[in-house]
This record gives C-alpha cells, structure tokens and sequence, in this order.
C-alpha cells in the first residue's frame, strides 16, 4: 500500500519526536524533512528517522551554480535519503550537475536517492507567477516545460500540484514521477496552498507521491488522520 508522505513541518528534532509517539511503533513512515527542520537540527534528524526505519523525502530545493550544488549533493548523496530536489529554474546544467554529485556520493552498494526538480511552487498562482518571475508562458506551460528540462538533465521527476500532473505525464517518458504536495482531504482548510487537490483526486489523475502536511501534524488524532488519508490515497473504502 502507497503511503502519503508526512511533512514533518516542525521546528526542531524534540517536537518531531513528541509527534510520532502519536503512531505505533511498527508503523513505517514516509517522511518529508524541510527546511526548517534541516537548519535546526541537520543531518542528525536524518539519521534519528532512519534509525526508526522511516524513509526520508529531504526538501531543501538546492539551487545555486552547478558546481555548489553537485558538492551539496555529494554531502545529500551520504545521508541515505530516498528522495531530494532542486528548483528546476537552476537550469538543465544545474541539474545534471546535481545528479552527478549523488551519483558521486552515493556509498558503495547503496542505492542513488530519487532526484526530482520544483516546478512552481503549489502556493505560486499564475497571476504571480507571471508578475513576479516575468514569464508570459500559462503557469501549465510553465510547469511542463520545466519538467522537460529536468527529464533532459537526467532527474527522476518533479515536485508540482496535482493539476498538472495530466500535462506532465503527457510530455514527459513513462515511469517520470510526479510528486504532489499540496493535499488536503475535502473540507480542510487550504491555509497558503493555492492549488490543492484532495488525495483520491490526485490518485485518480496519476500522481506517483503525494505529500500532506497540516491534515494530519495538526490533527487531534495524527494517526487516525493519516490512516484515512492512506485509504483515499489507495482507493480504499472507508
């Protein structure tokens, strides 16, 4: 069965700890490490999840010259992740230089984490987009091309909503994985996502990851939460 991944949105190692004691310990997650919590605390989160036999989706959307960003990911490339990314808007020669840098660091014996690209951001709308960042292009066109760019660079697939996903799938080679942040059961408050998609949804149209945040960290019961998020995702009757 496909698991959610659960975006450990929280500001230090402790909090994360407090929260999955919320969940048995044989249950193994799916878990997103962003920001916040990487600058906090850094790899040493990364090991505590792996000790407790989670996977890891590490979410620091690396984005710099090519030759920064392949030395950062030989650092990623040690730490076992099964997931990274960059922002595809790093360009083609970034990118490539990025897996370079996990195929480089990766152990002996050991598997190359999945590399995926940012398109637009999901809190990104196309009146912003195109105001902000000077691109005439539909915000559709836009997330395409930059999948495009990141299957020719040679990454696994791309972070972007659920409503692109269709577009993606079409104009990128089978098996390139689409991850879809920005999920929210029906009748969740969509906070400062602005495209959002419910997880039977994003199932029905063929998202490969999805990635839930505040619905279940925040939930009164947090396993409760996501184990009826997990059914949606799998089409399982409630």
């Amino acid at each position: 069965m496909k698991r959610p991944i659960i975006a450990l949105d929280f500001p230090d190692l402790g909090s994360v700890q407090l929260f999955l004691k919320k969940f048995p310990s044989h249950e193994k997650l799916f878990v997103k490490v962003g920001m916040e919590l990487f600058y906090e605390d850094g790899p040493e989160v990364v090991r505590y999840l792996k000790r407790q036999g989670h996977d890891i989706f590490l979410d620091l959307k690396l984005h710099d010259i090519p030759n920064t960003v392949e030395s950062g990911m030989r650092r990623i490339a040690g730490m076992g992740v099964a997931i990274t990314n960059v922002h595809a808007a790093g360009g083609t020669e970034m990118m490539a230089a990025a897996l370079r840098g996990l195929e480089a660091g990766k152990p002996v014996g050991a598997t190359r984490a999945k590399l995926i690209a940012v398109t637009q951001l999901t809190s990104t709308s196309e009146k912003q987009m195109q105001a902000d960042q000077l691109i005439a292009a539909s915000l559709e066109e836009s997330v395409r091309h930059y999948a495009q760019c990141a299957q020719k660079a040679g990454l696994d697939g791309v972070v972007c909503s659920g409503q692109e996903v269709a577009a993606i799938k079409k104009a990128t080679d089978a098996g390139f994985i689409c991850l879809t942040p920005g999920i929210r059961p029906t009748g969740a408050a969509v906070g400062d996502q602005k495209r959002v998609m419910t997880p039977g949804a994003a199932r029905e149209i063929g998202a490969d990851y999805i990635v839930v945040g505040r619905p279940i960290t925040q939930a009164a019961d947090p396993y409760d939460a996501y184990t009826q998020i997990k059914k949606e995702w799998n089409g399982v009757a409630k």
